[in-house]
Order: structure tokens, then sequence, then C-alpha cells
């Protein structure tokens, strides 16, 4: 029976998951910035015409804005998307000038702009160490325990008590390893390396594919191999041991986002598995129809990816501000400020683009258009 968690519900869950985690992308901005000297003339959370606001004894404007997709921090002299140097911006007060984010060190320019995502990658690490310590760390030997008949690893010749070591060449440490891999690579062919009694051996295996469909109603394809893990242990996660568990889980994550990207990028991954806002908002209204923990996993899970898209070499993006210093670092002076106007204006349509894409990917996973398909019929 497919349950739904309700628009009402889902809107609250979506809120309680984008909006701490923009103000906090754009509170390590401005923790930087405050940091470094520079002054923070405004602190959004949305876009568009202000809703409310105060301002701080620093004249700091905290404000709520119209469109609540985003957010941002405006410092003192950011007078242009590019942040670039402007008439305006010479004309101020040398004191003045002074608390400008252009006046200040590349160095420091660099670590204000990646002070949001890492930001993001530290939400991440807090929430996951947190779950160490609470439940602990489960781990499962890569050792096959049994073998589904008319499966993958069957056609294959895998057997009971194999250790599989790698897969496509990636080494493999544990069962998540193996699950990690698979899942992306539906009808994919692996080289599939193992030790069987104390002997190493190699077979070839074409992944099969599973067809899933949760309580929600959601549908989705990924690879399956068809064996079964071993027995597990739980191991306790001391408070000293948290924060590498947190920093090994969030990175395990990055590396499956890139690995899903470079899946789709080959076209071995439907781009239909790209979601936007919309996808965001449904997941959160099921993850908290779940419970409050899972809604807090989820909140990890979307403040690394929020962390990793911003530091993607996109201009209008965190790392295209970082791909430009770097490029201003090499070359002794800074781009042109043509080339960055440009730039940005490319960035901001690749931006626009992907979200319009995505949204219709997200509308078309909803069923709108076959509704629509139904009623011009």
């Amino acid at each position: 029976m497919i349950q739904s968690p309700g628009i009402l519900l889902t809107v609250l869950a979506f809120a309680l998951v984008i909006g701490p985690l923009v103000f906090l992308h754009e509170l390590g901005h401005y923790l930087a910035g405050r940091l470094f000297g520079v002054k923070a003339e405004e602190f959004s959370i949305g876009f568009g015409r202000e809703i409310a606001g105060i301002t701080d004894r620093r004249g700091t404007r905290w404000k709520f804005s119209l469109l609540p997709l985003g957010g941002y921090v405006r410092f003192a002299g950011d007078m242009n998307p590019a942040s670039q140097p402007s008439p305006e911006w010479l004309q101020l007060p040398a004191s003045e000038r002074a608390k400008t984010f252009q006046a200040k060190p590349l160095w420091q320019r660099a670590i204000i702009v990646a002070a949001g995502p890492i930001m993001n990658f530290v939400v991440a690490i807090v929430i996951l160490s947190g779950f160490a310590m609470a439940f602990g760390e489960l781990v499962t030997p890569p050792v096959v325990r049994a073998v589904e008949p008319g499966t993958a690893a069957a056609a294959a010749g895998l057997k009971a008590g194999d250790r599989i070591v790698a897969l496509g060449g990636r080494q493999v440490g544990d069962f998540d390893d193996i699950y990690r891999y698979i899942v992306l690579r539906p009808g994919a062919s692996v080289r599939i390396d193992f030790v069987r009694g104390g002997e190493a051996g190699t077979l070839d295996a074409v992944i099969g594919t599973s067809t899933l469909r949760d309580r929600f109603g959601n549908v989705t394809q990924r690879g399956m191999l068809g064996i079964r893990p071993g027995t597990y242990e739980l191991r306790k996660i001391s408070i000293w041991e948290a924060p590498l568990v947190g920093l090994g889980r969030t990175w395990q994550i990055v590396g499956t986002t890139v690995d899903g990207l470079g899946q789709i990028f080959l076209g071995r991954v439907s781009v239909k598995e790209l979601g936007g806002p919309l996808k965001i908002a449904q997941v959160s209204g099921q993850s908290l129809a779940m419970g409050p923990l899972d809604l807090v996993g989820l909140i990890a899970l979307v403040s690394i990816n929020l962390g990793f898209i911003n530091l993607l070499p996109v201009p209008v993006l965190d790392g295209g501000h970082l791909l430009f210093y770097a490029v201003e670092a090499v070359r002794r002076r800074p781009v042109e400020p043509q080339v960055m106007e440009w730039a940005f204006r490319g960035g901001m349509l690749a931006i626009l683009a992907l979200m319009l894409f995505v949204t219709l990917n997200d509308l078309g996973a909803f069923g709108v258009w076959r509704h629509l398909a139904g009623l011009i019929g």
C-alpha cells in the first residue's frame, strides 16, 4: 500500500531540512568574513523581496526573503556577482574600503568563500559522528555467506566462503563497499577479484538489475549481484573515535556521489535519477514520516551534497570563485572583469538550465506528465 506523508508534512520537512542548512552554509561565509574584518551588509535566507528582518549593531541586516530556495551573505563592497572591484568601490573612503571583501588578500578571500561548503561538511560530520556514538558501527567482512540461484553471482561462479577483495579494480574493505559499487551499476560488466581457500581468483560478471518500490510508491532501479553477507559485528564507538568515523562516512558519501554522477555521465544510470528541490521536498516529507532520526540522517546527506555541489568549479557557485582565485594565484593578477562577467553569466544560465531540467524530472517522477497526457487524450 502506497503511503503519502501529505503536503503540509512535506512542506514542514522541506523547511526543516533546507532552512537550517542554508543558514549554516551562509553562516560559514559570515564567520570567516568576520574573522578577517569584512563587514557583512546583508544576511538573507531566501532571495527576492524581504519578508521580515532585523539590523544588528554591526549594521548587518538579517532577513527572510520571498523565495526560500537558497540564501546569501552580501559583504561590503560586493557590488557585482563576480565580486570584482568597481568604480563605486574605488570611491569608498579608505577606512570603509579596508572592511570590504575585495580589499582582503587572496588567501583570505579564498577561505571566506570555501567556509560555506566546509560548514556543510562539518554539519554532516557532527551528525554522523553522533550516530556512530549512539548506535555504534556495523562491520561486515566482504565474505560471501550464500549465493542466490539465478543471479549474476551464480552465473559468474562465485561460491559461499569467497572473500571479495576488489570490484572493477577498486579495493573492497567490507560488505558496504560491495553494495555501494554494485547498486550504481545495473547491467554493467565487472571484474571480481576474490580469494577462495587461500588462493586468489578472478571472475567476470554482468550485474543484475533490481526494480525497487518503497512504501511511498517511489520506483528505482539498482544493481544486484545476488550474494548474502556473512555475520556482522557491532563495534562501539568512543567519543574520541566518533569524529574519524563521521569524517570517513562523509568521505564515503562524497565518493558515492561522484561515482553516481560518473555513471550518469557514462549513460549507465538514467538522468531521471537526478532530482531537484521538489524531489528533496518529497524525500524530506517521507523521512519525517518515518521518524526524526531518518530526517536527521537526510539532513546530513543533503548537507554533504550541498557542500559538494557548491565546490564544483562552476561560475556563480563557490567553486567557481575558488577556480578564479586559483587562476589569479598562478597569473599573479586577477582575471579580467569582462571575462569574469561573461563566465558568471554563463554559469548562471547553466545553473538555471539544470534547475529547470531537474524540476521537469521531478514532475515526471510525480506522474504529472502522464496525468496531463491522460487529460489531453
